[in-house]
């Protein structure tokens, strides 16, 4: 009976102290971060930042949450509200930002424009917005904050220097921005999009600010949809200058800009309609 009584004690005082261990823990300031395989329909993605990088937990997420992103060749992913992003600390900014796009999402509301603001998730900290300063270059939304006005907070993220690259005041305005209002017609017609948008990130490029961020010589943006059960892509590669011909004259095919990036797109997909839809140029429905 004694020693049935000290088996008892023991394993009371143990219960109680990894009680007290959980609930210490479940108090303490210990930021988290989730590290996931896209591979698997996840991906890896920085839930907060930390003052401890070696602070570490596996963990996954459903894959109606991320099943859309792309490979990175960063290993820097961050997650926001409403979209995604694989930093490059060598270029300070985004090699890709994806997130959908619904006709729901295109509200109008006349929010204030915050300031631009380093992204407090990216652990290497994104570039400053001084870098922009008197450099002749303005600060250009991979994310338009015009797809994210069905709310403030949505509104307000498109604001961290992580979504934004250096681009010529004419380009910004010009071309790229009626890229970005077809896109928006595209959402209202399709009732939502896929949408994976950067500047192509090489070496050699011109650089701006202390921190030399990146100027990319081209931009892309790629739009994935389903019309009927089939799915639909247009890809489009801009070369970074004011001219602005037909949006139909900068359409290439999606394998294309995976050779100038190295990065996956849409690998999600069924690799016989991922092959068939990345290696060809199909305008119906889009522009006929």
């Amino acid at each position: 009976m004694k020693k049935a009584k000290s088996k008892n004690k023991h394993f009371y005082i143990g219960f109680v102290f990894a009680f007290l261990l959980l609930f210490i823990l479940s108090k303490s300031d210990i930021k988290l971060f989730e590290y996931i395989d896209i591979k698997k329909n996840t991906a890896l993605i920085s839930t907060n930042s930390s003052s401890d990088k070696n602070q570490e937990i596996t963990s996954e997420a459903t894959a109606s949450e991320v099943y859309f992103l792309p490979s990175s060749t960063t290993n820097q992913l961050i997650n926001h509200q409403t979209y995604y992003l694989s930093y490059s600390e060598k270029h300070e900014q985004a090699e890709w930002v994806a997130y959908e796009l619904t006709k729901d999402h295109l509200q109008s509301h006349n929010f204030t424009r915050p300031y631009f603001n380093q992204d407090p998730k990216v652990l290497t900290q994104s570039a400053h917005w001084s870098n922009y300063k008197n450099s002749g270059y303005t600060r250009g939304h991979l994310l338009p904050a015009g797809d994210r006005t069905f709310s403030k907070e949505a509104y307000n993220e498109t604001f961290w220097t992580s979504n934004i690259s250096p681009q010529s005041h004419q380009f910004n305005t010009g071309i790229w921005n009626s890229l970005e209002n077809r896109v928006r017609n595209w959402a209202r017609k399709y009732d939502k999009l896929y949408v994976v948008t950067a500047g192509v990130l090489t070496d050699d490029l011109e650089t701006i600010g202390n921190e030399k961020v990146a100027v990319p010589d081209y931009f892309y943006k790629i739009l994935l949809t389903q019309n009927d059960g089939a799915y639909k892509m247009i890809a489009f590669l801009l070369p970074h200058k004011g001219e602005k011909k037909p949006l139909q004259e900068y359409v290439v095919t999606t394998d294309s800009i995976e050779k100038l990036t190295g990065i996956d797109f849409f690998h999600f997909l069924d690799d016989k309609i991922e092959n068939e839809l990345e290696s060809k140029i199909d305008l119906k429905g889009w522009f006929k």
